[in-house]
């Protein structure tokens, strides 16, 4: 049977919780023992590993009918280079679809979800059988699309990196980092556990996180300290703090975690939007382990020590997801 294009579709993977147990103990034997032995369900393992690869093989029985397919795991993503002309589709959690739109340059994405009894998947509004009524219609162009716009951060030693979801920029472990931040002609020596810069996309994800925490904490403080209660609660009747904006947004977020006040350090440029008129710009001052990663993936990092200067704004280019 003749492919309905010659057009390459990349199908992207990732890894199982059970792979990345077998990676670590070698055998899928040694895996349910250090699993069950800390009383945990390994069938449940079994079962995520099972259906992910179901799925998988499936996804690819039907893109083969439609075009060439070349599957590759997200590990290999820092390396790849995309065609123009490639259709890319990636199985997984949502955390996938981010992790490879950022290495995209126009190039339509469909998610897809492997497990929607497991997964809720915002990012994935197609199941495997979707496939073979999608495909054709993002390859003739009837397909609706949305575009997410993305961040970049590029060093004064001329390295970039984009971000999909948000970047940190920090300590590579759980201690404090000191630079110079600076945003609207407004500039001061910071002390904290590091910056989130946050798209629209992400904007419901770690920015909202960090936001409704701040609001938990401050609304159960007053100038005497801790309120005297049996139970410390959250933001009012449990309502999240609102971070999110649009995906196509023309703005950033940034957010300081914990940031400390201090005889050097300030506190007065906490939170913010980053605008293409007023991109965020940090100044390390660590003498090491200083990093710079987005989306999640810490092994994709640009270091952040002493003297590096960091400019943080939109990117040039948008992600496209096929809805």
């Amino acid at each position: 049977m003749q492919p309905l294009t010659d057009r390459k579709i990349i199908l992207i993977t990732r890894r199982t919780r059970l792979a990345e147990l077998v990676v670590r103990y070698n055998t899928v034997t040694q895996a349910r023992f250090y699993v069950e032995h800390l009383g945990a369900d390994f069938s449940d393992y079994l079962r995520e590993d099972e259906q992910y690869h179901h799925a998988i093989t499936g996804a690819e029985e039907i893109l083969r009918t439609l075009g060439r397919v070349q599957v590759i795991d997200r590990g290999f993503l820092t390396n790849f280079v995309f065609g123009p002309e490639d259709l890319v589709v990636a199985i997984g959690q949502d955390g996938l679809v981010a992790n490879t739109l950022k290495y995209l340059s126009g190039q339509f994405l469909v998610g897809v979800n492997p497990d929607p009894g497991r997964w809720d998947g915002k990012l994935l509004p197609f199941t495997v059988p979707d496939l073979a009524k999608i495909i054709p219609e993002v390859i003739l162009g009837r397909r609706p699309t949305r575009s997410v716009t993305m961040a970049k951060a590029v060093l004064n030693n001329g390295q970039s990196l984009h971000a999909v979801n948000d970047f940190f920029i920090g300590p590579r472990s759980h201690i404090s980092i000191r630079y110079t931040i600076g945003i609207d002609g407004r500039s001061e020596e910071q002390s904290s556990s590091g910056v989130i810069v946050s798209t629209g996309l992400g904007s419901s994800g770690w920015l909202k996180s960090l936001l409704t925490g701040a609001m938990g904490i401050a609304q159960n403080v007053n100038e005497d300290g801790m309120r005297r209660r049996h139970k410390i609660a959250g933001p009012k009747n449990g309502t999240p703090a609102k971070s999110e904006f649009p995906w196509d947004a023309d703005h950033l977020c940034f957010t300081v975690r914990e940031p400390f006040p201090s005889r050097t350090t300030s506190t007065s440029l906490v939170f913010g939007r980053v605008t293409p008129q007023n991109p965020l710009t940090l100044i390390s001052h660590m003498a090491e382990n200083g990093v710079i990663f987005s989306d999640g993936m810490e092994k994709d990092f640009l270091e952040f020590n002493s003297g590096a200067r960091v400019a943080i704004g939109l990117a040039e280019r948008k992600g496209i997801l096929v809805i």
